[in-house]
């Protein structure tokens, strides 16, 4: 197995480490959490280090793409674990955030919709012998989910201070460009969806 799967997989792993760490009943254990406050803000020391670790998973995910293709070893098991790593990382969180209510349920919903139609138009595609990749909006949404993952860990610092709800635009935005792309993948797909066998 070479580096950069080597990377992909590191990502997974870092998964159940970030949803241990975030949901983990300290009180009950009495473990005192410290919690640091910027003016009215809030910022519980959980939070930060569960974004250290998810910066960690995410800026991996640049890293093996970067070394795949600089040093030709794009392979097929990566070009399968990469997406896959990038979606346990991305919807576990968002699943994690709806759940305690920090974030709307229902642009979770929807990008975790739109993923499923992906994941299926995909797999007709493969038993078609034909490999669909990421677009330019799958980059995009990606990009735009971790960018509102670190701000929701922030508590929207420090957009917060001067009332702009900044995590929450960008959730908003990575639903939209989720459904886009998910079009434009249906459009790529579609001749294989609807092809008589």
């Amino acid at each position: 197995m070479n580096l950069p799967n080597r990377i992909s997989l590191f990502r997974i792993v870092l998964i159940p480490i970030i949803v241990i760490i975030w949901v983990f009943p300290y009180a009950h254990f009495g473990i005192n959490m410290p919690v640091y406050h910027y003016q009215f803000v809030s910022l519980p020391l959980r939070n930060i280090i569960a974004l250290v670790l998810f910066a960690i998973a995410s800026f991996s995910d640049f890293l093996d793409g970067f070394l795949a293709r600089k040093n030709n070893q794009v392979t097929t098991f990566g070009s399968f674990i990469d997406p896959i790593a990038d979606k346990c990382l991305t919807t576990t969180m968002f699943v994690l955030f709806a759940a305690n209510g920090t974030i709307s349920s229902i642009p979770v919903i929807i990008m975790l919709w739109r993923d499923i139609v992906v994941d299926g138009i995909r797999m007709i595609a493969s038993g078609k012998g034909v490999v669909m990749s990421a677009g330019v909006f799958g980059k995009i949404k990606t990009a735009s989910q971790m960018f509102c993952i670190i701000f929701t860990m922030l508590n929207n610092l420090p957009f917060e201070l001067i009332g702009l709800p900044f995590a929450d635009i960008l959730l908003w935005f990575s639903c939209i460009i989720s459904v886009i792309g998910g079009v434009d993948y249906y459009n790529q797909g579609k001749e294989y969806i609807w092809e008589t066998k």
